[in-house]
């Protein structure tokens, strides 16, 4: 038996480390007497738990004084055997400790799931801001270090140096490192002896402030997720391993019209500033080093693009400006996408993408590894690698303009909710209101900027940006979306008194807003002017997570794949398809303050991109 000492909040812990079966006696023993609550954490060769090369090594365990660290390929039925005792167990981020328990050694998330208490998710409850945002943040150790121990060794920087010392680094440390190296040893045990006194000074808090519901809520729908991420897509390999070849030679063709225009690097924010200034354009925004921006949202409107990279019909396309941001969408697709797809699949050609249950101030779900939510909806090629099973068909139920119903459910909206009601096209109905008689004479493609142009405003309202931003989303003169901006906030005044109450409230009371769901969202000084943004945006991103319960609980969820912005993708049988996603359609919707809640079910076909366009 390997046992070492370690300091935490004053006191005197022990790590045990078994060594060979009779060390298990020990740990039988201690298992015992044990509080009914222990602190759960695993230690693998690496974060992509379905690639091929992915590794369970260390399973720990542990109260407040003391922890055991396993060897998962020595002990594997002594774990198994522990997990499935009648208890409860803390783990930070549990999502992933579930999947890699359920991947390697067969404890199903199903059964475990429920007797988790995730500290990350207590953790966001109380303060979702990052460290960047004036928040803790929401690791392990920089929470410990606030609500346990400040003295607590930082063993993450010892491990890196013994990483560097054997000649390893961070991606191949995880993997190689001896199993009984001291500080390996003493990082493990550490998480669960800081885990445990994390949710004991953490848990209460968020008790004590109402949330528990709530609390209860977000622990459910993490083992829906991981469940959802354990279940994978099917992927067509011979079409991604075509596509990463056709998009490297598309980043070469794009690169290429560049050059002859003096850009030898598309990378190089010097070369490619300086040639669209010797091509007449004015480049007005700078860096924090004063340097000319030339990112996406500069050289999309310089391409005439929006953001879904439609035409704009503003201006005649700069050819630079185009070449540039499409050789690197092309190399970052080719890269974040087709050779990650091939690189994370699993034995079966299956991708299991990670799903964020709750990201960012808002909670917000995310998808990474890879990040398909960030995929524009104009082009197919991506989400044409994922496919349906063999006999079933992609399907897809998402959400009619959600974040505007629910800003005109809670601001209440009396024409915006008339015009919701009524089936209206909400965008071109708020055209229709602020230009009066002007509407009828005009003609299809004015009305058609016009509606952009107040969608974009409404849009700002939800997820902000201000006059200058939307200006170069669609192309309109600065004082004309300033006029539009006015114009939305006359037909519109309930949403600015709306807007001011939440701003006026947290000014002078606590700086922060609460979701109708309860949830607490600190806002910055500075910035009170995103109290509506937060508000809307969290609650649409409660509604899709109780539709996910909901779904499951109508015995619906072995049909769900992925979440996605506003938008359920499952699969069901060919001949099925149309009445199945009608039924998660169904589910999904809801009555919200008195506005209803709609979704658009579509059958896609054999894959994703067949609902946005892939004809094979």
């Amino acid at each position: 038996m390997i046992t070492l000492n370690h300091f935490v909040g004053g006191e005197v812990c022990v790590i045990n480390v078994p060594e060979c079966d009779a060390d298990l006696t020990a740990f039988d023993s201690w298992l015992s007497q044990a509080d009914r609550r222990l602190a759960l954490d695993t230690e693998t060769t690496g974060l992509d738990i379905y690639s091929r090369s992915h590794g369970l090594r260390l399973v720990q365990l542990g109260d407040r004084r003391t922890a055991w660290v396993l060897r998962a390929d020595r002990f594997a039925q002594d774990i198994r055997r522990a997990l499935r005792q009648p208890r409860t167990f803390v783990v930070h981020n549990a999502a992933y400790d579930l999947l890699v328990l359920d991947r390697h050694l067969g404890v199903a998330v199903e059964e475990l799931g429920g007797k988790v208490f995730d500290t990350r998710i207590l953790a966001h409850l109380l303060d979702p801001r990052t460290d960047s945002e004036g928040g803790i943040g929401l690791g392990l150790k920089p929470l410990s270090a606030v609500y346990v121990d400040p003295d607590a060794p930082d063993t993450q920087a010892g491990l890196t140096a013994v990483f560097r010392s054997l000649g390893l680094t961070k991606a191949t440390g995880w993997a190689r490192i001896p199993w009984d190296n001291e500080t390996y040893l003493r990082y493990a045990g550490l998480d669960v002896l800081l885990g445990r006194r994390l949710f004991d000074e953490i848990a209460p808090m968020v008790r004590d402030i109402g949330l528990g519901n709530l609390s209860q809520f977000e622990h459910h729908l993490q083992v829906l997720l991981a469940v959802l991420q354990r279940r994978g897509m099917k992927l067509d390999v011979p079409y991604i391993e075509t596509l990463r070849t056709e998009l490297l030679a598309e980043a070469e063709q794009f690169e290429q019209v560049a050059a002859r225009y003096g850009v030898a690097n598309v990378n190089s924010t010097a070369q490619v500033a300086a040639a669209l200034t010797a091509m007449g354009e004015e480049l007005t925004e700078r860096t924090a080093a004063g340097a000319p921006k030339v990112d996406k949202g500069v050289l999309l409107p310089l391409a005439d693009l929006d953001l879904q990279w439609q035409r704009i019909e503003a201006r005649e396309p700069n050819p630079l400006a185009d070449a540039v941001i499409r050789s690197k969408r092309a190399r970052k697709w080719s890269g974040s996408y087709a050779e990650a797809f091939l690189e994370l699949r699993d034995d079966n050609d299956r991708l299991h993408a990670s799903i964020g249950g709750l990201q960012a101030r808002t909670a917000r779900m995310s998808i990474s590894h890879p990040p398909l939510q960030q995929l524009p909806s104009s082009d197919w090629r991506v989400r044409r690698a994922i496919i349906a099973d063999p006999g079933q068909s992609i399907i897809a139920a998402d959400y009619s303009a959600v974040e505007m119903r629910v800003l005109a459910a809670l601001a209440d909206v009396p024409k915006m909710k008339a015009a919701i009601a009524a089936g209206e096209d909400l965008h071109e109905f708020t055209a229709k209101l602020v230009l009066g008689d002007a509407w009828e004479p005009m003609a299809p493609g004015q009305r058609k900027r016009y509606r952009k142009l107040y969608k974009g405003v409404g849009f700002g309202k939800v997820y902000g940006g201000g006059a200058q931003t939307l200006a170069r989303q669609t192309g309109a003169d600065l004082g004309a979306v300033k006029a539009a901006i006015a114009a939305y906030d006359g037909v519109y005044p309930e949403i600015k008194r709306y807007s001011r109450r939440l701003m006026t409230r947290a000014e002078w009371g606590k700086r922060e807003v609460i979701t109708p769901s309860g949830r607490h969202l600190p806002l910055d000084r500075d910035r009170l002017y995103a109290a509506t943004n937060y508000v809307v945006q969290s609650t649409a991103r409660d509604l899709l997570a109780q539709a996910i319960v909901d779904v499951f609980d109508a015995g619906l969820g072995d049909h769900l794949l992925l979440p996605v912005h506003d938008e359920l993708i499952a699969q069901a049988q060919a001949e099925d398809a149309e009445e199945v996603i009608r039924e998660i359609g169904r589910v999904m919707e809801s009555d919200f303050y008195g506005v209803r809640i709609e979704s658009d079910a579509s059958v896609y076909g054999p894959s994703w991109g067949h609902g946005y366009g892939a004809t094979s």
